[in-house]
């Protein structure tokens, strides 16, 4: 049976992508409901804009965790 695929380069790259997808469908997912919030009730406005600024960051982190950690395990192995 032959190679069906290859992978060249740095995998650490391609595991990046795949920890991106989570937090990029949460931060739309946040900000999306948020607006519909804000538009239902306006005077709600400064406690659901700081939720949503507080779940970006959650988000975010995730993120930034997917992005470090394959130089994490690149260094240590």
């Amino acid at each position: 049976m032959g190679l069906l695929a290859e992978v060249s380069g740095n995998i650490g790259s391609i595991g990046y992508g795949l920890a991106a997808i989570g937090p990029g469908i949460g931060i739309g997912i946040i900000f999306g409901q948020g607006v519909q919030a804000i538009a239902r009730q306006p005077e709600a406005y400064n406690l659901l804009r700081q939720n949503m600024i507080l779940g970006f960051v959650f988000a975010e982190a995730l993120a930034l965790i997917g992005l470090v950690m394959p130089f994490v395990y690149n260094a240590t192995g």
